[in-house]
């Protein structure tokens, strides 16, 4: 007899690097533009524009002597101490990152062996069967391992998964361009599980993910300094910004109704949405976009949590830190209750985009 399964969230955990870096601390940097020409205004004007348009105030850098791989198992053991697990009976680790573990004061990615693989290494997980793999799919890539756990549970190749999302941009910045401000560093996770589904019970209800990689592939990739006398070997994370917001704004919408159509959620149902952090300007947007998708002018107060302005772009571990907060109580005016139906959705490098919908 057929029985359907729902993946569930147990447990969740975040780490958050305890280093924090204020806009005016980037006061004394001299700017320059993609034509490593001097920006002739001072730089706090070009702060104050800034926080304007990203909502970013300060953002958190991991400690020198840690790497990724170190904050994903910190937030992996609060994780599976909140879903009160053995974590011998963890089937996959599935880590999304970006560029590895890249050692402070240098630019070069280590990602041999997997960050995974050094995750159940820390986690002292000696069950052979346990299966350590990473996900590079940009932004979108904690989302992305969700929905590749939600597949292999309803496969029965699985039925407990961790899920991590971690990455140390502040490494991988150039400091000579006003969006390295944007970035920062942190990491969340999840215990996941496969469990027969209940009618109105838990558990995902839907997923949908794209990739656009015709003229969109090089929105968000590496590149050289804009610091003239820069080295033009070593490349740094790079955005063509008004690309990057006017792609999330026709698409990530979409996505998200599609998403809500195939789980057959009524948009009236979401308590919640969880989106990736990358811009508070944006996210505003995208969400009055979906709404205007339903001929719904005005957004529902509080459905849109967020904690850009305190913890900046940390990539993949946005989502599953932001989620692991409200879902702990720390962020004022958001909180959540079985049976609440949520959205997570994020876009990112690729371009790729996704989105779930979860009810608690």
């Amino acid at each position: 007899m057929f029985i359907p399964i729902r993946t569930i969230i147990t447990g969740t955990g975040s780490f958050i690097p305890a280093n924090k870096k204020s806009n005016n601390e980037f006061a004394i940097h001299d700017f320059y533009d993609d034509h490593q020409e001097r920006i002739p205004n001072a730089a706090l004007d070009i702060i104050k524009k800034f926080e304007q348009i990203t909502g970013i105030y300060e953002r958190r850098y991991a400690n020198t002597e840690m790497n990724a791989s170190d904050m994903a198992a910190i937030a992996a053991a609060v994780a599976i101490e909140d879903a009160g697990i053995d974590p011998e009976t963890i089937d996959q680790i599935i880590v999304a990152h970006n560029f590895g573990n890249v050692s402070k004061h240098t630019i070069q990615s280590d990602a041999v062996p997997s960050l995974a693989s050094r995750v159940k290494l820390a986690l002292e997980i000696k069950n052979p069967s346990c299966i350590p793999y990473d996900v590079l799919f940009g932004c979108p890539g904690w989302i992305q391992g969700l929905i590749q756990a939600d597949a292999f549970f309803k496969s029965d190749q699985a039925k407990r998964c961790l899920v991590i999302g971690t990455e140390t941009l502040s490494r991988v910045i150039d400091n000579y361009d006003r969006d390295s401000m944007i970035f920062s560093d942190g990491a969340g996770a999840v215990i996941v599980e496969g469990q027969e589904a209940i009618p109105d019970g838990p558990g995902i209800l839907g997923a949908v993910a794209q990739s656009f990689v015709q003229e969109e592939l090089n929105y968000i990739f590496m590149g050289k300094s804009y610091f003239p006398d820069a080295d033009p070997r070593i490349r740094y994370i790079k955005m063509q910004g008004r690309k990057v917001y006017e792609f999330s704004l026709k698409h990530v919408p979409e996505a998200m109704k599609a998403c809500l159509t195939k789980s057959e959620v009524d948009i009236r149902e979401v308590k919640k949405i969880f989106i990736h952090q990358a811009n508070e300007k944006m996210d505003i947007a995208i969400i009055k976009a979906f709404y205007m998708l339903y001929g719904i002018k005005d957004i529902p107060v509080n459905i849109m949590p967020m904690n850009i302005r305190e913890l900046g772009n940390s990539s993949v571990a946005t989502v599953p830190t932001l989620f692991d907060m409200v879902r702990k109580g720390t962020i004022p005016d958001h909180q959540l209750k079985q049976g609440d139906v949520v959205l997570f959705a994020s876009v990112g490098a690729g371009m790729n985009i996704n989105a779930i919908c979860y009810r608690l």
